[in-house]
């Protein structure tokens, strides 16, 4: 019996001296990093009120056939656009044409219109885009920083193809198209 009472008193203390060397002795690993990804990213938003036609209604002077010189169209915004890093923002737009009429406008008449399109708000200057033109230098601009806000896109300038002298052929719909494009630059 005393030597299994000297043994657990001697495992005890041994237990003992253990607890209490380990309760003294640290270690540590680190710092360990913690890593994630951004990538670069732009979003062009969406149109304010889901609205995206810019509706002209009768484009021409009723009694003369010729394209009227005060066309307007209230702008549309593009709301809450971003680029999270250096970003371009391009126009691109197509001349309004006559959608039912088939063929060549006969003489002294057109069937399509030219315009400028612009998209202001991300750069300055804004991004100009005229139908008319052959170059489109001002069509595409850089912002060096990311940025988030509003892109205004606006129609002006209207002109008929073949010069001011031409009336319009009658059709029920002339249409082009406007595209705006933000892209993410490395």
């Amino acid at each position: 019996m005393k030597t299994l009472l000297r043994a657990s008193i001697l495992a005890l203390a041994a237990l003992s001296a253990g607890a209490a060397q380990a309760a003294d002795d640290t270690d540590s690993v680190g710092p360990m990093p913690v890593t994630g990804d951004v990538p670069a990213m732009c979003s062009a938003g969406a149109v304010e009120g889901g609205d995206t036609v810019f509706a002209l209604g009768v484009i021409v002077d009723t009694a003369t056939g010729f394209l009227l010189s005060d066309l307007t169209a209230p702008p549309k915004t593009l709301a809450a656009s971003f680029c999270n890093t250096r970003s371009t923002i391009s126009i691109s737009a197509t001349p309004m044409t006559a959608q039912a009429f088939a063929g060549p406008a006969p003489q002294g008449f057109s069937n399509a219109v030219d315009y400028t399109a612009t998209a202001s708000g991300w750069t300055d200057p804004a991004a100009r885009y005229n139908t008319g033109e052959a170059a489109h230098p001002d069509a595409t601009q850089t912002r060096p920083t990311a940025f988030t806000g509003d892109i205004t896109v606006d129609v002006s300038a209207f002109t008929t193809v073949g010069g001011n002298t031409l009336r319009m052929v009658a059709d029920p719909l002339y249409q082009g198209l406007v595209t705006v494009t933000l892209a993410a630059v490395s």
